[in-house]
């Protein structure tokens, strides 16, 4: 079942972040930073235990990133994902939002989700400012994609 995120939910999202952020994957997320922005999640859960996570961030005016996006590896190649993005990718719609984009290494699922590989220049600074966070930064190799919706 995809649905928002609650602030139930936050441990159990920080601890699915947390294995791919350990094997530098994906960026980090406190705890305090994922309460914060619970609103802008989306979560699946089967059987009462969660199994993947995902968010949208709006970025600016017409643009937004998915971010945070993991599923536990033993729930992968199931489906999932490709609900978690969907999910945010409704939401964006919602919200009149034609860019979305993200950065990842997940290169082939997202190319399925309609993605396509852009220059990171074309995405505004604001978006960097998690960056400084992160152990690879200022030498990133994660791959930038948008949507267009």
């Amino acid at each position: 079942m995809i649905r928002k995120a609650t602030v139930k939910d936050v441990p159990a999202m920080k601890s699915i972040i947390d294995t791919y952020a350990k094997q530098e994957m994906m960026l980090q997320r406190s705890l305090s930073e994922l309460y914060e922005f619970t609103r802008s999640f989306y979560v699946c859960e089967i059987n009462g235990e969660l199994v993947g996570c995902c968010a949208l961030q709006v970025s600016w005016e017409d643009m937004a990133e998915v971010l945070s996006f993991a599923v536990k590896q033993e729930y992968r190649d199931k489906g999932i994902g490709t609900k978690l993005v969907k999910a945010c990718l409704e939401e964006a719609k919602e919200l009149g939002i034609n860019n979305v984009f993200t950065l990842t290494y997940a290169v082939p699922f997202f190319e399925k989700q309609g993605f396509e590989i852009i220059d990171k220049q074309m995405l505004p600074h604001k978006v960097w400012t998690g960056c400084i966070k992160c152990p690879k930064f200022p030498n990133c190799d994660e791959i930038a994609m948008m949507k267009y919706i």
